[in-house]
């Protein structure tokens, strides 16, 4: 959907969405697999869909569906592990070609980026043209195809990138953002999970347009900055920015999706042993620590099952990350619990600075035992060091 439009934009968002990331960078590498159903998955031994291609989109198969399901549904399904490193290396290469664009780029995931070109009107041309070079860049600099989403703000361009998929390129001029939206559902905008969707719900807010049935103070007492931010959004005027500067992360954390079935508490004890070791170790990689954690697991009817926890000390040590998930399971498990993903989150990342005279001798130790540790595994490969029963298992079914 494009519409022309000379005229001067005060504001010029672009939200880049590349296709189908990881599934196609899978194509592109193997032309054998060009034209079929794709899925990737965690390693050889997931059973959880990161991403599938388009391919595959006909026959159902979303993000976050079990292996086993997505088979049922399209037989021919081609499995492909995982390549971390090498979707590293597109994303790269995209993020650093659109700044022949602009310099104003927020990396806002791996396989998306806003781009603020506000400025570059009077260089480039019109918000279209703008929107034409930047899918150009991202041709030109991996051979992709990306949806392009253009408007006033990073929420509408943001939900008007996934408007026409594949290969999509919509504008939603900022004077019509908000007639575009009134009848969208609020959870359809990024930001606005079913949490929230539910709260609104209860004062008559369903769709966009239903936001001007409610004062901005009521979202902004119970959530803040976020709320009035959300009431905005829903007007098709996101006054957030785009920030070109990283800034320190908010939370850190890591889940996994558990096979279907799983009651024992052993079982579930290991994966919460696997995600402390992981979420550790990238709180190392990055030099930071925390105190505050969210632990929690999601059972079968799909409600979520934790709490937060503080340890008396910040920390980066996976070792004491696990007990905190015992804490959780001995409070919220029983026996005919079925687990179908466990979380950790570390609310409070921040810099370490630990001095180690603080510390007694058997600290000190714990800590240049998993600098080791932490060497070794970048060297080798994950968990080739490791609580005995992680051993190798970086690629957990």
């Amino acid at each position: 959907m494009i519409k022309k439009s000379h005229r001067f934009w005060s504001r010029t968002i672009i939200l880049v969405d590349m296709n189908a990331f990881f599934a196609s960078v899978e194509q592109l590498d193997d032309a054998n697999l060009r034209g079929k159903p794709v899925a990737v998955t965690n390693g050889d031994k997931g059973s959880c869909i990161i991403t599938a291609s388009d391919e595959a989109r006909a026959f159902g198969i979303k993000t976050g569906m079990r292996l086993q399901e997505a088979r049922q549904r399209c037989p021919k399904l081609i499995r492909c592990p995982s390549r971390p490193s090498r979707y590293v290396e597109v994303s790269r290469n995209i993020m650093t070609a659109l700044q022949s664009v602009t310099p104003d780029i927020e990396v806002f995931s791996i396989d998306e980026a806003f781009l603020d070109v506000t400025n570059c009107q009077s260089l480039h041309g019109d918000p279209v043209q703008i929107g034409r070079l930047a899918k150009q860049a991202v041709w030109e600099a991996s051979h992709l195809l990306c949806s392009i989403g253009i408007s006033g703000d990073k929420t509408t361009a943001k939900y008007a990138a996934k408007i026409e998929k594949p290969d999509g390129f919509t504008v939603i001029p900022p004077w019509e953002a908000k007639e575009v939206l009134k009848n969208v559902p609020v959870t359809e905008l990024c930001g606005i999970a079913h949490g929230i969707g539910n709260f609104l719900k209860k004062y008559g807010v369903v769709t966009c347009g239903d936001m001007e049935k409610i004062p901005i103070s009521i979202l902004a007492k119970r959530f803040g900055n976020l709320g009035r931010r959300i009431w905005y959004m829903c007007q098709g005027s996101d006054p957030d920015p785009v920030k070109t500067a990283i800034s320190d992360a908010k939370s850190m954390g890591h889940g996994k999706v558990l096979p279907p079935n799983t009651h024992d508490k052993t079982t579930i004890e290991i994966y919460f042993q696997h995600m402390s070791e992981k979420l550790a170790a990238r709180l190392r990689r990055h030099e930071l620590a925390a105190q505050c954690f969210f632990i929690g697991f999601k059972q079968f009817d799909r409600s979520w099952v934790g709490n937060k926890c503080k340890l008396e000390h910040p920390s980066d040590d996976g070792k004491i990350i696990f007990q905190l998930t015992k804490v959780i399971l001995k409070t919220y498990w029983h026996p005919n619990t079925n687990v179908i993903q466990v979380q950790i989150t570390a609310l409070d990342p921040h810099p370490q600075m630990i001095q180690p005279d603080l510390f007694d001798a058997p600290d000190q130790c714990r800590q240049k035992v998993n600098k080791a540790i932490d060497v070794i595994n970048t060297r080798y490969g994950e968990f080739k060091i490791a609580p005995a029963r992680l051993l190798n298992r970086s690629e957990m079914p």
